[in-house]
Order: structure tokens, then C-alpha cells, then sequence
């Protein structure tokens, strides 16, 4: 079992490992952990460690047929200035899967991976300064 000051771990599978590599180590300030492309690599951003696995990973094989397909589910990275970011990942060609959306909470929008995988970028609502009396 892992103890908290180890690595969160959350599984994408991948239809091209290295596209997946460049993709979040470029763009998202993941850096690479470790390495056994083409069927598996593992990129790191502060607590999460993200696996990437190919079709020839262990992983990937012991999916279901039925499960294959990118899911409803994201990783969820919160950054400073969305304005800046979009900015940032427009400029280097990516597109959006969503148009930006602001709630009560802050502002969000969807970005996908090579493969379809969704990452939410989220910039949380400055919180209401209280007037003083």
C-alpha cells in the first residue's frame, strides 16, 4: 500500500504512447518518469503520476472490449491564469473539447490527449475578500 507521500496514480489508455509523452511533458508540465514505450510510460506533475498505457501494456490487456473507449472521467489540473493558458495551448495548435464554462467554483474547459482522454483545466474563483467594518 502506498503511503500519502507517494504518488497518486491515475490510468489512460493510449493509442500512441509517445504522442502521449510529448503531449503532456509539452504542454501541461508533466515531466517523464519512467519509460517502456511503446507499451507503457509514466509522467509526473506534483502528486500524480499519470500512466500511460499502450495497447501492448499490461494495463491496456486486461481492459475489457467493452471498456476501451475514452471515458466521462478527467484529471483535473488547476492553474493560475486560464486566460493565459488557453492562450498558451491555442498558440501551440491544440484544440478545446469545450467552450471555456464559469461557475460558482471558478472557470474550466476540456482539453484532450492524442487518444481522447479529457484533462479539465480549472481556475478556482478568487474567494470574496470580507469588507472591513
Amino acid at each position: 500500500m502506498s503511503t500519502p507521500e507517494q504518488y497518486v496514480s491515475v490510468r489512460y489508455l493510449v493509442d500512441d504512447v509517445h504522442a502521449a509523452v510529448g503531449f503532456y511533458t509539452t504542454h501541461l508540465g508533466f515531466h517523464l518518469h519512467s519509460s517502456a514505450a511503446p507499451a507503457f510510460a509514466d509522467v509526473v506533475r506534483g502528486r500524480l503520476r499519470l500512466l500511460l498505457s499502450g495497447p501492448a501494456s499490461s494495463g491496456a490487456r486486461a481492459t475489457p472490449d467493452d471498456a476501451t473507449s475514452p471515458g466521462r472521467n478527467r484529471i483535473h489540473l488547476i492553474v493560475d491564469d486560464l486566460d493565459t493558458e488557453i492562450g498558451r495551448l491555442r498558440g501551440a495548435g491544440l484544440t478545446f473539447r469545450s467552450e471555456l464554462v464559469s461557475g460558482p467554483g471558478g472557470r474550466q474547459i476540456l482539453l484532450a490527449d492524442p487518444a481522447g482522454n479529457l484533462v479539465e483545466l480549472f481556475q478556482p474563483a478568487r474567494e470574496a475578500v470580507p469588507a472591513s467594518s
